[in-house]
């Protein structure tokens, strides 16, 4: 008996940290995701950062902002709308800069995450009086969800509704959804298909009758859906707040994670996983007598070691195939 229940005890320690690592991970996951989307259709999508950055900051407004006609309990779901809505028009002015003008990707990428992050401040300060955060605002969370029926499962209950079996935020249930959903339409639907022919081979593509650029249209819109959902999870969710730059790089690891997850929706995934684990570690690691600065420097160098030797180990079964 006591040998069981130190191992329930130990197992619940387990759910546990697993379940801090989801949280950390659930925004790199989405940006994840939606950096895989765009990467498959030809068109990676180098603003996932500004596009969090922006969802995160319509949700919270849209909360302290809303319509007169709107009644109270549905604050947080407007406000999410807002955040998508936002979401979208910065992925969709990425592709019309790619796409319709022919910008570079990259530059115009870069380009759309500086105005992110200066225009978030700036629209901060106009509309609340702080250029810091909206600490002062009380703003809605989006809601979180119980299942019940799992008391005879213990551990499955703590992994399922979280610690004092309280439920788990609808955005963090929603990324393993978002991630199944995903590959059931690369792998099982004509449109991911002509998507990931249109990424692969656009001019064999166009041949066959693909529409080429529609596909890259989707492809980053869908990316930016995407990222706005982490973004949305980050002022939304894992706090209640918008603050300056609290995205803080999150858009670049999801797109760390694409390419260290080989451009495949399950190594996406467990690279996603990974830099949470490496965030988790990282937030342990700032209550020791460590500097802050090599605390601060964890999760960054962790991502380049990891990039590194994936690449490195790329390199090594070319050198053999050859």
């Amino acid at each position: 008996m006591t040998a069981g229940i130190e191992f329930a005890g130990w197992a619940g320690t387990l759910v546990v940290v697993l379940l801090a690592v989801l949280r950390a991970a659930t925004p790199v996951l989405y940006a994840g995701l939606g950096g895989l989307l765009s990467e498959l259709g030809g068109s990676i999508n180098v603003a996932l950062e500004g596009i969090m950055l922006v969802a995160a900051f319509a949700g919270v407004m849209g909360t302290v902002y809303p319509p007169a006609w709107l009644p109270p309990a549905w604050l947080p779901w407007w406000g999410a709308l807002c955040g998508l809505a936002s979401a979208l028009a910065l992925a969709g002015l990425l592709a019309f800069l790619h796409l319709a003008c022919g910008a570079d990707l990259i530059v115009a990428g870069i380009a759309l995450n500086l105005l992110a992050a200066g225009l978030t401040v700036f629209l901060l300060v106009e509309l609340t009086g702080d250029k810091g955060s909206t600490a002062g605002i009380a703003t809605p969370a989006l809601p979180s969800l119980h299942i019940g029926g799992l008391q005879d499962w213990p551990l499955l209950d703590l992994l399922v509704n979280g610690e004092g079996r309280r439920g788990q935020h609808v955005l963090l249930l929603g990324a393993p959804v978002c991630a199944a959903l995903l590959w059931a339409v690369l792998v099982h639907t004509r449109l991911g298909a002509w998507l990931r022919a249109a990424g692969e081979n656009p001019a064999a593509a166009h041949a066959a009758g693909i529409p080429v650029a529609r596909m890259r249209w989707l492809a980053l819109l869908g990316s930016g859906l995407l990222a706005g959902l982490g973004g949305l999870y980050l002022s939304m969710g894992y706090l209640t707040l918008f603050q300056a730059d609290m995205t803080a790089g999150r858009g670049f690891l999801g797109l760390a994670a694409v390419f260290l997850g080989r451009r495949s929706l399950a190594g996406t995934v467990l690279a996603a996983l990974l830099f949470g684990a490496v965030a988790v570690a990282a937030n342990r690691l700032g209550a020791t007598a460590l500097p802050p600065q090599l605390v601060y420097m964890l999760p960054p160098a962790i991502t380049v070691l990891a990039l590194a030797l994936s690449g490195r180990r790329r390199s090594l079964q070319t050198k053999d195939l050859s």
